[in-house]
């Protein structure tokens, strides 16, 4: 089944840049209006600020333990040493400030509580690491999209090293079945015990590891197919749905009823599949949205039906609220900017026990948000942006 969220065109300039308006969602009329949907407000004094002058670089991965703790992983070297990070840079030196460790562990209220990350013995750390995945033992999952990033790494929670699999430089495509392709991020059906890898910015796949063993189980392409790494070009909304993945694929979440959702980001679509990788169904969000794409991440709602997938969409710089069931779009928060609550590339979303919902942001977003959930509200407006506290 094919599902499509086009809109009108908007003016040429709109469509030559981002599809500006076009995520607008369907069905924001009088029906819509009637509904009932998670509401949130940004918590603008969360996270605390952090301890030794650290600065967090681009921030690529959230994810939320048993503990509701909140793990983030950015990247060191996108700060700038010259302007952010310049403590202990002999030139020019500076007081403040320097890079905290890639990893970073939040409590509930925003202390900083564990940080660790990079090389070390045993292990190759990524180029450029992305994705952070915690698991119900604590275990925690990275990835990597670096250019010689052919691997994924596992270690407790304190940093320990457990495991890797694939080995830098040794990818052999999207057939591989050793090696990856510049992972994008891991997600677990921690019933089941497997591990579903988003594989990702090189490679064009699905890829199903036993999360205990690594040993490589299964893989498919877009709709089920063989991967095929042939360059398929810019996309195109015109043009007929394509039969492959477009890098990145970049998320592949295990839903509690058995299907795996993908996020073929430049595609602006997500993908529903059987967890044997049998084709379900798809939709695009905002699919006028060119260059980097609309369909970033997501998360679910941690209801026992999962009724609400929550979009992060990096490009036009908001969350799309999703009916999992139907697939439509009902509503969207969020607008471009560095003020709490908005945003500047929102690159996952993960949710804690109580319906928080948390942001992070790469480019020069560099950050974490925290957004506290109100409860279900009738739909205000197909497009909310920011979610300002009201000071009630």
């Amino acid at each position: 089944m094919y599902r499509s969220l086009l809109l009108a065109l908007p003016p040429v300039s709109c469509l030559l840049l981002t599809g500006c308006g076009d995520s607008v969602p369907m069905g924001a009329d009088a029906h819509a209006a009637e509904r009932m949907v998670p509401s949130f407000e940004v918590d603008p004094l969360w996270p605390r600020p952090l301890p030794n002058g650290w600065l967090i670089g681009s921030t690529i991965g959230v994810s939320v333990d048993s503990r509701d703790h909140v793990w983030i992983i950015h990247r060191v070297a996108s700060l700038n040493t010259e302007t952010e990070a310049t403590a202990g840079v002999t030139s020019p030196a500076g007081q403040c400030c320097s890079a905290a460790p890639p990893v970073l562990e939040f409590d509930p209220e925003g202390n900083l509580v564990g940080s660790w990350g990079g090389p070390g013995e045993g292990y190759d750390w990524p180029e450029s690491n992305h994705g952070i995945t915690v698991d119900k033992f604590d275990n925690v999952w990275i990835g990597g999209n670096g250019e010689k990033d052919a691997h994924l790494l596992k270690f407790t929670r304190n940093g320990e090293f457990l495991l890797q699999l694939g080995a830098p430089g040794k990818n052999n495509g999207s057939n591989d079945l050793e090696n990856f392709g510049r992972v994008a991020e891991v997600s677990l059906d921690e019933d089941a015990g497997e591990a579903y890898v988003a594989d990702g910015y090189l490679n064009k796949r699905v890829a199903v590891l036993d999360m205990n063993t690594g040993e490589f189980k299964r893989y498919w392409g877009a709709y089920g197919n063989r991967p095929d790494d042939t360059d398929l070009g810019n996309y195109d909304p015109a043009a007929p749905p394509a039969q492959q993945f477009r890098n990145p694929v970049h998320c592949a979440a295990p839903s509690n009823d058995g299907l795996l959702y993908v996020c073929d980001r430049a595609n602006d679509r997500i993908q529903v599949f059987k967890r044997d990788g049998t084709f379900v169904e798809e939709v695009r969000v905002a699919p006028l949205t060119l260059g980097a794409g609309s369909v970033w991440d997501i998360a679910f709602s941690n209801d026992a039906e999962q009724t609400w997938i929550f979009l992060a969409d990096g490009l036009n710089e908001r969350i799309h609220i999703i009916e999992r069931k139907t697939l439509e779009v009902v509503t969207a928060f969020g607008s471009g900017g560095r003020q709490p609550g908005q945003f500047f590339g929102v690159h996952n979303v993960a949710l804690d026990s109580k319906g928080n919902l948390y942001t992070t942001e790469t480019y020069e977003g560099k950050r974490l948000q925290k957004f506290v959930y109100r409860g279900l509200a009738p739909v205000a407006a197909a497009d909310q942006g920011t979610v300002w506290p009201d000071g009630d």
